[in-house]
Parts: structure tokens; C-alpha cells; sequence
């Protein structure tokens, strides 16, 4: 019989690594992956003892395919997966036109196709077992439009939406979703971005550490929106006053480098 199991994406730093603690922590068998196979194999050390089962698989998600054969190996391992965490993803920093196609394609492929296909591929047992719960990483990003990062922005506001229709649709069948929004964390993503000096990144950051916490408590309680801080909270309840083009003109204002 399949061991249940957390799957966790984005597991090797950073919130994807935090939430592996604390549900290693707990004694939930555990698949963490991520595309780096040596910062994931040194994830699972940092782990330190756990209860249950912990393994690791290197996995490209921003690759054709690469869910798919994902599921697979999973389901070869032995495991079910009862709670699903789609939090790999990353960002681009500058102006679009100057930015790699490529790359766009990529950030697309990981942070919206990936997220709505591992959804797709464990969902189905998850409503047969008339249990389990999936947490999908956005960003308080979701909430505006985004000039400079405007592919980013977009891809998280996708999986807000995303995320809010699955949860209204899975009403009674004993599957919830819940999505994190967090606001500047710190993490690698700046530097993956290309976003050191932008401004966006400076001042006051949550740690990882903090937003993990919060966000294993609001998926325990079946939340369906999480929001860490009340700075993020409230940036987002005021800016639903405000005209967009306003909003525009400030988030330019504070993604322009510094």
C-alpha cells in the first residue's frame, strides 16, 4: 500500500526548505524537489533526524514533461501524495523586451504550467480518498500588475486564480487549497531575478523561517488565503482603492533600481 507523503517543490532553500522542517518535524514522510540535485541532497541533511521517510528528487520543472515524470517516480516510490506544495518558482527582473524569450518561456513553464499540472496529476486520488490538502506559492505580487517584472507578476496572479477556483470547486470533497501570498522574503529569489539593487527588495524582509510558520498554520486550518505581516495585509487592502494607473506609477517608482 502507497505511504502518504508531503511533496514539497522548491524544497532546496529558502520557504520550500522551512516548510520541509517543520513537516519533517512532525513525523510526514517527505518528497522534496528541486532542480539542484547537490543543495537538495544538502537540504535533506539540514533536516537533521526525522520520523518519517525523507527523499530527494532533482527535477527540472521548467521542462516540458517534467511533471509528468515527476508524478511517476513518485508513485514508484512507493508514495501517495496527501498534501502537495507547489512552491518552486522564480523571477525576472528588467525591461521585457530586453529579457530572454527563453528564460519567460521557463518562468511561465515553472510558476503557472507546472503548479496546474502536479494539481491535475495527484488531485484525482486525493478526491478518491476524500482527503488532503495542496499549497500554492503566489506573492502579494499576484494582487498588481508588475512593470519590470511584469512576466512574474503575472504568472502569480494566475496562480491566485488558479488556486481560488480549485478550492471553490473541491466545496465537500474533503480537498482543500490554500495559497501564500507573501510579500519581500529573504530568500535567494532577488538574486535568481537579477534584482539586487532594485527597490522592491530593500527595506524591511520577513524571514523564510517566519512565513513557513505561518504559512504550515494557515494550511492546517484549511485557510484559503494567506497573507504573512501586516504591513503586506495592508499595502494590499488600501491598493483596492486606489486607481491602477496609480498603482502603476508607484510599483514602477519602487522596482526602478536604486
Amino acid at each position: 500500500m502507497p505511504k502518504q507523503a508531503v511533496l514539497i517543490t522548491g524544497a532546496s532553500s529558502g520557504i520550500g526548505l522551512e516548510l520541509s522542517k517543520l513537516f519533517a518535524q512532525r513525523g510526514f514522510n517527505l518528497v522534496m524537489v528541486s532542480s539542484n540535485a547537490q543543495k537538495l541532497e544538502e537540504a535533506k541533511k539540514a533536516l537533521g533526524s526525522c520520523q518519517g521517510i525523507v527523499i530527494t528528487i532533482p527535477k527540472d520543472l521548467s521542462q516540458p514533461g517534467a511533471a509528468k515524470q515527476l508524478y511517476q517516480q513518485v508513485k514508484n516510490a512507493g508514495f501517495s501524495v496527501d498534501i502537495l506544495v507547489n512552491n518552486a518558482g522564480f523571477g525576472i527582473y528588467g525591461k521585457f523586451e530586453e529579457q530572454s524569450v527563453e528564460r519567460n518561456t521557463e518562468l511561465i513553464n515553472l510558476n503557472c504550467s507546472a503548479v496546474t499540472a502536479l494539481a491535475h496529476l495527484f488531485l484525482p486520488e486525493m478526491i478518491k480518498n476524500k482527503s488532503g490538502k495542496i499549497l500554492n506559492v503566489s506573492s502579494i505580487a499576484a494582487f498588481f500588475p508588475g512593470p519590470l517584472m511584469a512576466s512574474y507578476y503575472a504568472s502569480k496572479a494566475y496562480v491566485l486564480s488558479f488556486s481560488l477556483a480549485l478550492s471553490k470547486e473541491l466545496e465537500g470533497t474533503g480537498v482543500t487549497v490554500t495559497t501564500l501570498c507573501p510579500g519581500r522574503t529573504e530568500t535567494d529569489f532577488k538574486i535568481t531575478a537579477g534584482a539586487e539593487r532594485a527597490g522592491t527588495f530593500k527595506g524591511n524582509v520577513m524571514t523564510a523561517e517566519k512565513v513557513a510558520r505561518i504559512a504550515y498554520k494557515g494550511l492546517m486550518k484549511n485557510k484559503q488565503i494567506i497573507i504573512p505581516g501586516i504591513c503586506n495585509n495592508l499595502f494590499v487592502f488600501i491598493s483596492r482603492f486606489l486607481p491602477r494607473s496609480i498603482i502603476l506609477k508607484i510599483l514602477k517608482k519602487i522596482q526602478e533600481q536604486s
